[in-house]
C-alpha cells in the first residue's frame, strides 16, 4: 500500500481559511460573469438608453427621445428642427457626459433627426422639382 504525500502548496490551498477563499458580493459574482460573456457593452447602452433624463438634462429629454444604438451611432430622435439643431450645438458635451458615465457602450457618435415630415413626392398635387421648403416643426 503506497501513500502518497500531499504537496506543501496542495496543502495550503485547502486550509478553510486560506487566502482567496473570501465570500464574494454578488454584484462582483454578476460583474465577473457579464464580463466574461460579452454583455458589457449591451448593457452599458441599454443604461444609457433608460438614463437619458440624467444625462441630457430634463428639459432637453422633454424634447428628444433616444431611438436606438448601431455600429457606435447614437440616434436621437427630437421634437422639432429646432431642438435637433440645439442638440447639435450641444453635441460634445453630451459625448464628453456618455465617454465619462457609459465607456463600455462604445458610442463613437451621436445623430440627431428632425421630427418626421410628410412627402410631397407623390399624389395628385406633387411638386416638381424641390418641392416645399418647410420644416414642419
Amino acid at each position: 500500500m503506497r501513500t502518497q504525500r500531499k504537496s506543501r502548496a496542495d496543502a495550503a490551498e485547502s486550509v478553510p481559511f486560506g487566502a482567496g477563499r473570501d465570500p464574494k458580493g454578488l454584484g462582483d459574482i454578476v460583474g465577473a460573469l457579464t464580463t466574461s460573456l460579452g454583455w458589457d457593452s449591451p448593457l452599458a447602452q441599454s443604461e444609457l438608453v433608460a438614463n437619458w433624463t440624467s444625462l441630457a438634462g430634463e428639459e432637453t429629454a422633454n424634447h428628444s427621445t433616444p431611438v436606438g444604438i448601431d455600429n457606435g451611432i447614437l440616434t436621437v430622435q427630437c421634437e422639432s428642427t429646432a431642438w435637433a439643431t440645439q442638440l447639435r450645438l450641444m453635441r460634445v458635451d453630451i459625448m464628453t457626459h456618455i465617454a465619462v458615465r457609459y465607456p463600455e457602450a462604445g458610442i463613437e457618435s451621436i445623430r440627431f433627426l428632425g421630427p418626421n415630415v410628410p412627402s410631397f413626392k407623390r399624389g395628385p398635387r406633387s411638386v416638381q422639382g424641390r418641392g416645399v421648403r418647410d420644416t414642419y416643426g
